[in-house]
């Protein structure tokens, strides 16, 4: 009789041995390793795009990017990093589809996930005048500087991950 492991019954144990085996057969470079001065300025742009932000905002907004860019490496480590800040998690299953969910969000919140979008798929059609005055709104020019400064930087991380193969689940920051 043979059994199958499904996503629904798989244990811990099992999900660690993916993550290992994933891990393990990852090929492509470590960008940290191969050009450490690029990944330093990476982190020291993160940072400073930090700085002055909700935390709880900044989260939403590197969900948000990562949801769109298909970056599982980041959305796994934001998510986490969310809920370890405190975060709600029906706003983390919500912020996906927060255009139909908007009562879990406030209004700055809302802003800043559009401008996100906006931002994230900026080759679909630029950054409607609209969704910038609505964050604009919301934000002061230091404050919007910064969130700008922090949907590029989640961006630019998503295409690290995705371009490096992190794997989802093997968050390098606590190695």
């Amino acid at each position: 009789m043979t059994t199958h492991t499904t996503a629904a019954t798989a244990t811990t144990a099992d999900l660690t041995t993916g993550i290992a085996a994933g891990d393990a057969s990852r090929t492509r470079l470590d960008l940290a390793k191969a050009a450490p001065k690029v990944f330093r300025a990476i982190v020291g742009f993160d940072a400073a795009a930090r700085e002055g932000l909700d935390p709880a905002l900044v989260e939403l907004i590197q969900i948000r990017a990562s949801h769109l860019n298909h970056c599982a490496y980041c959305l796994h480590m934001h998510t986490n990093d969310a809920r370890k800040a405190g975060e709600n998690e029906d706003r983390l299953h919500m912020v996906a589809v927060w255009r139909e969910a908007r009562h879990f969000f406030t209004p700055k919140e809302q802003a800043a996930l559009a401008l996100t979008e906006a931002v994230t798929l900026v080759a679909d059609g630029g950054v409607p005048d609209t969704v910038y005055a609505e964050a604009a709104a919301h934000f002061d020019d230091r404050e919007l500087a910064h969130v700008l400064s922090l949907i590029l930087t989640i961006n630019t991380w998503n295409r690290v991950a995705l371009a490096t193969g992190k794997v989802a689940g093997t968050d390098e920051r606590t190695r």
